[in-house]
This record gives C-alpha cells, structure tokens and sequence, in this order.
C-alpha cells in the first residue's frame, strides 16, 4: 500500500468506539484544508491552516508564514467571509520538498490557480519559532479539480501532485534535482477522454490507488480509472476503464473493503449533495454500488442502515479509527460551500464523522459501515487531516473550514 495515499495505524483494538476531545484553535475562517508536521523540530507536531501555524502540544502560540494575498487595489483578502467569500488556501500538505529536514507546506489555491511550496526557513532562521516569512514557490501555474492531492503515483517514494489541467487527466511530477521549480505535468487522457465528462477547473472527484492489482498507482475519477502501463515515462494516455462511480465528489481512493481480494472504490456522490458510497469490484472487473448513505435527503432520516446521514460530504479520508486493522472512512458535512443559502441543507449542523469497516458475510457485499458522530459542530472543507498529533498511537482528525480550525485527540 502506498504510504502516500493511505494512513494506516494499527492500535490496539476496543470494544467502545473511541471518544474525542475537541479543542477550537481559531474560529475565524482562514482555509478549507490543514495540514501537519514538526514545523519547528521541537518533537512535538504543528497544526496548519490557512496561512497560520499553531504549535503542538498546547496548540496556543501562533505564527503566519505567509504575508496576507492582496486584491488588485493593493487591499487584503482578508479576513475571509464565510457567507459569501472564499480563502486562498483550498487544500495543503507538509513535506519536505527541499530536502534540508524541515518541513514545508504545499498550498494548492483556488482550482486553476497555482500550487505552491512555501520553504520553511529553520534551516537558517534564527528563532526556533520559524516565525519568519516562508518565501513562496509556484510550482505549478494551473492546478485544475476541486480534490488534489499529494501522492506517490509513480511508486518511486517521493509524491507527485494529483491535480489535471488543460482539460486533461493527470499528474504532476516534481523534479527532486530542482524541486522549487515548475513541476511537469503528465497528461494519461485525451483533451476528450473516454469519462465522455468535461474536465474543467471545478471538476469534483478524484483519487489514486491500485485498482488491479498490479501493483501500480492507477488514478480514479467518477467516470471510470485510467490503468497506469508497465511503463509509464512516456507521455501518452493510460488505458480508460469507464464506471460510474457518481457525479463527482471528493477524494476517491481504492481499498479492499469485503476481503475478496479485490480493490473495491470509495468515494462520496455528489460533493454539494448526498450520497457515500462503496462499488465492489467484481470477478470481471465491473462494478457494484453498495450504498452507505443515500443520495437523496429522504435517504439519509434517522433508521437507514448507517444512521441518520448528511450532505456535501466535500472532503474524505481513510484512517483505521478503531485499531482493528481495517480502514475506515472519515468524512463530514462541508461547511458553506456556496454560503448558507446554496446547495443541499446548508444550515443543518456541521458534522464530522467516521464510518467504521464491518467484514460481515450477511451484508450485501460481504461488508457493512456503521456511523460514529465526532462532531456536529465543525464539518470539514475541502481537505482535512488524519494522523497521529499528540504522541500517542491513536489517529487524531484535524479540519480547517469556514467555520473554524479544529482538533479532534482522543
């Protein structure tokens, strides 16, 4: 399994679902995606959101790297209205881009705008708060998609970025020779793909995992996968699979969810409607949906299979919550994608929940998922965080949203 793309952490498994503490690091609506390393290398690990880093383990001093983005008149864009605006920070990652030990951050902005890596100077600042501006590296001018990513495509061990532009699916690799400048794109579709879908700046859903097990990284959108080829260096179109895998999501990944052997496809519906939901993958390759929550608000009232559900599930991870050894997904209700008057049930509460992975020979498909609430007071953006935070051996979910930066430890 490809590190890059799953975290997976094995605990010791208990009887109780596990409870949280949540703490409220700023209410303020500075990003829709987080991220987390030891930014300052002082053993404990950071939280970041938006253009700001909290540092562990209290959580309570903060620092910007970034000098606030400006309006054509010379004004800030900030604060960032939750009603009617949107952030410069869409989803961001840690990694280590420059090699020196400290971590960096990798922002993607608004979809067809640039992704870049902000350099962490700890290397040579001077205060061990690294509280200096982070100089700022586009490294790819239009990264297309509502749902990119850093993962490991190419299996080499070090990620690529998992976005597409130009109208056509793909990746981006980084040169690790010369990792602050412009990343190459690799195209694997046609300018008019095989998905017979427009690919456009806001095109929701997509993800990467190994779909035949060839031990390759292919990469899903919700039309169908694209097979990653033996060789994969030249730049030509990787075989398309069609599948409808909904109308466009989240994060999409690939895990054998009944045991069979097979990688079966996780991904949420429809990102500004409702719908979650698992397709196994059959003996012949085809697909089978087997639904968590509905696809209509009618589907998701208290009494369905997996409790009562929620809308614009927008972000999706997958993390072993429960130590049993087997993923799970973590997903929630995005908080005021289009403002509190757009889209499916924007007022209803912010939720935030895991949905725990039962190998269950009675269930359709040989498996179930049963709702666990985190929180009905935060939701999620566009992108969140699951790992291990407080030093202990039991994941922890982050989430940075228009209604707030959270931490959830247990």
């Amino acid at each position: 399994m490809n590190t890059f793309v799953f975290a997976l952490t094995v605990i010791s498994a208990t009887q109780q679902p596990p409870t949280f503490v949540k703490r409220t690091l700023s209410k303020d609506f500075v990003a829709e995606g987080c991220c987390v390393a030891d930014f300052d290398r002082d053993g404990h690990r950071d939280v970041s959101s938006g253009r700001y880093i909290w540092f562990g383990p209290d959580f309570i001093a903060r620092s910007a790297f970034a000098a606030p983005r400006l309006n054509d008149d010379g004004t800030s864009r900030e604060p960032y209205r939750a009603d009617t605006g949107y952030s410069d920070y869409f989803e961001q990652f840690a990694h280590d881009f420059t090699g020196d030990g400290w971590p960096d951050i990798l922002v993607y902005s608004w979809p067809g705008s640039d992704a870049s890596v902000f350099v962490n100077p700890g290397a040579t600042a001077a205060a061990p708060r690294v509280d200096a501006e982070w100089k700022r590296h586009a490294i790819f001018d239009v990264a297309d998609g509502e749902s990119p990513d850093l993962v490991d495509v190419t299996g080499d061990g070090k990620p690529e970025l998992l976005a597409f532009t130009g109208g056509q699916f793909g990746f981006a690799e980084i040169d690790w020779a010369n990792p602050l400048a412009k990343a190459r794109f690799r195209a694997i579709s046609t300018k008019s793909p095989d998905a017979d879908r427009a690919i456009h700046r806001y095109t929701h859903g997509y993800g990467a995992g190994d779909v035949n097990g060839d031990g390759r990284i292919d990469i899903l959108t919700s039309g169908g996968w694209y097979e990653q080829p033996a060789k994969s260096d030249a730049d030509a179109p990787w075989k398309f699979h069609a599948a409808n895998f909904g109308e466009g999501g989240a994060q999409m990944y690939a895990f054998d969810v009944n045991g069979d052997r097979r990688a079966d496809i996780i991904t949420s519906i429809k990102a500004h409607g409702y719908g979650l939901s698992w397709f196994e993958q059959n003996s012949d390759g085809s697909f089978t949906e087997r639904v968590i929550l509905g696809r209509t608000a009618a589907d998701n009232t208290a009494g369905t299979a997996a409790g009562k559900g929620f809308s614009q599930l927008h972000a999706l991870r997958l993390a072993d919550m429960n130590g049993d050894g087997l993923l799970d997904i973590v997903t929630g209700k995005r908080r005021w994608a289009h403002g509190p008057m757009g889209d499916e049930d924007p007022m209803a509460a912010p939720i935030l929940a895991w949905f725990e992975t039962v190998r269950d020979a009675s269930a359709h498909g040989g498996a179930r998922f049963v709702q666990h609430r985190i929180d009905e007071d935060s939701g999620v953006g566009t992108q969140f965080w699951t790992g291990l935070l407080d030093g202990d051996d039991r994941p922890d979910v982050v989430v940075g949203n228009k209604h707030g930066v959270f931490v959830f430890t247990r």
